[in-house]
């Protein structure tokens, strides 16, 4: 038996040689399967149980992760009673801790889900949410890209790393399909296989978006959110507005003003300073590249509204057109 090469024998080359023929060969067909399933989120699928369209997904998935023989790799759905179901799949560290050592095997967790946002109305003429589509060396349809391939990128990568004989960490996969509600079925899966999960020392998270198709982009961290819900209340019960106008303070403005105390109107900037932070010279310095890189395409992805008004037309601006400052403004800076 051969032993495990060092990490800096890695071929990336093949690796990719590998990866992109499987996804060609295979896994692109699997999406397209994956697409035509209705598999919508509990929020918009109330009865997601009965429909048996999650269960079709995840069973599809896990299926063809088994059918890879990955070694090493033991894969089970799990079910809490009442919820979402999730994948849970292990791979065995090839990579030992050395003896005496009192510091736990690592584990690296890939994360992703395989429940959908509906329809929704705007497709093209020739293309739907459940009917796949392979054009230009994209798939369109609902889904595949958020987040069906998520479990067979990682199924792939881990093949991969295999093939070349590495030494790794201790693996472990958590699918879930309850993401696009909010992830509210998420928690209780990870309490309830927080012994299994072992110490994890990195998240592989296959949901995030990209610059453009021209890179392989990575994204190394999101921002935050604080929510909450402001109710304003004047009156104790409903009157007729011919009666308490003029006399009774409007709610609308009582809250325009409380919302002026966060946000300059005119800027969209938020104002308190406990929102704001310094942003980190070599994080401005690939900010900078970036910016270069995507150029107007940061404002070009998006579909502004326009309008014809008395023969003139009426086009949404971009906040700022200088492509730096829309970077920083959706990544560092706080915005409402």
């Amino acid at each position: 038996m051969n032993a495990p090469l060092p990490l800096a024998c890695f071929d990336d080359a093949r690796a990719l040689e590998q990866i992109g023929a499987q996804w060609d060969r295979d896994i692109v067909a699997q999406l397209a399967q994956y697409i035509g399933v209705p598999a919508k989120s509990p929020m918009f699928d109330p009865q997601w149980a009965e429909h048996g369209h999650i269960e079709a997904v995840v069973r599809q998935a896990a299926d063809w992760v088994l059918a890879q023989k990955v070694p090493g790799l033991t894969l089970e759905v799990v079910r809490l009673p009442g919820r979402t179901p999730v994948i849970f799949f292990e791979v065995a560290a090839t990579r030992a801790v050395p003896a005496g050592s009192n510091v736990a095997q690592p584990t690296v967790l890939m994360y992703g889900h395989l429940d959908k946002q509906p329809e929704f109305a705007g497709w093209r003429s020739d293309l739907g949410p459940w009917t796949a589509k392979y054009e230009d060396g994209k798939l369109y349809g609902r889904g595949g890209a958020d987040d069906g391939y998520a479990i067979y990128a990682s199924i792939a990568a881990i093949a991969a790393l295999k093939s070349q004989g590495l030494a790794h960490p201790r693996i472990v996969g958590l699918i879930e399909t309850c993401e696009e509600s909010g992830s509210f079925d998420l928690l209780p899966y990870v309490d309830a296989l927080k012994p299994r999960l072992g110490q994890v020392a990195l998240v592989i998270c296959l949901d995030s978006g990209a610059g453009n198709y021209d890179q392989l982009w990575l994204t190394t961290s999101l921002r935050g959110n604080v929510t909450g819900t402001l109710k304003v209340e004047v009156l104790t019960e409903g009157v007729h507005s011919g009666d308490a106008s003029g006399v009774v303070p409007s709610s609308f403005r009582i809250m325009r003003q409380l919302l002026d105390r966060l946000e300059d109107s005119a800027t969209g900037r938020l104002l308190p300073a406990q929102f704001h932070c310094e942003v980190p010279p070599e994080r401005l310095q690939q900010a900078q590249v970036t910016a270069q890189i995507l150029g107007d395409e940061l404002f070009k992805r998006f579909p502004w509204a326009h309008h014809d008004c008395a023969g003139s037309t009426l086009v949404t601006l971009p906040v700022t057109g200088d492509p730096l400052q829309a970077l920083l403004n959706r990544t560092w800076r706080p915005t409402a």
